[in-house]
């Protein structure tokens, strides 16, 4: 169903978990330490990773920061006993792309990883829609994550280029906030929100050399892409 590496760094949690897992169809590697984890991810190919916070030698935000610039297409789940909202976060301005604290429910994992996986393996309905777009000035790539403004080219992120993908299919029309969530994170929740927040910011800037060009905020409604 799909391979996952699991980093968590207390033996017999991390073996109740990976056996879990594998009931579930889903193939487990198990590292117990962040640079352990980080070796292991970079001999493998997986689908997904599961990366507890805190961890000896290296911790889970060092680890996903290291892992996302080796690869920055790949989703990772946070496993933590810290609930505190910095942390969260901190997470999910790492990228990640979702948070379970600690006890963890495991059949919500389970339904979380069938989801994400499922999600980031559809990327075949992506090669059905067309890719690119002019947005005033500047020509958007989405298949190549890049955004070209008179031969000056910006490269995005993974979400960043979905999220702008979504504006151009929704352009001069509202993107529906909580659809744009659940196509791009799964779910809309309050972590998933402000992470959103913080990509169309991001979009913004990088889309302010044409002032025709605007990402409006409709309030309680969601976006307008105009341009």
């Amino acid at each position: 169903m799909g391979k996952i590496l699991l980093v968590e760094d207390d033996e017999s949690f991390g073996y109740i978990l990976k056996e879990y897992l594998e009931i579930n169809d889903f193939t487990v590697t198990l590292a117990k330490n962040g640079e352990d984890g980080l070796e292991t991810f970079k001999k493998g190919i997986f689908d997904l990773c599961l990366l507890d916070v805190m961890m000896p030698i290296k911790d889970g935000f060092t680890l996903a920061k290291e892992i996302r610039d080796a690869d920055p297409d790949i989703p990772f789940i946070f496993l933590t006993a810290k609930a505190l909202k910095v942390d969260k976060l901190k997470g999910f301005r790492l990228g990640c792309d979702d948070y379970i604290v600690k006890p963890i429910d495991e059949e919500l994992l389970i339904a979380r990883v069938k989801a994400l996986i499922k999600r980031t393996s559809s990327e075949g309905e992506a090669s059905q829609r067309v890719t690119e777009h002019a947005i005033g000035k500047y020509q958007f790539d989405y298949a190549n994550q890049a955004l070209n403004f008179n031969g000056e080219v910006q490269r995005l992120t993974e979400k960043e280029a979905k999220i702008l993908l979504l504006l151009c299919e929704h352009k001069n029309v509202v993107l529906d906030r909580n659809k744009a969530l659940k196509t791009v994170w799964g779910e809309s929740d309050f972590f998933n929100r402000k992470s959103m927040d913080v990509f169309i910011h991001k979009l913004r800037r990088y889309l302010k050399k044409d002032p025709s060009v605007q990402i409006i905020n409709v309030h309680g409604k969601g976006f307008i892409l105009e341009g």
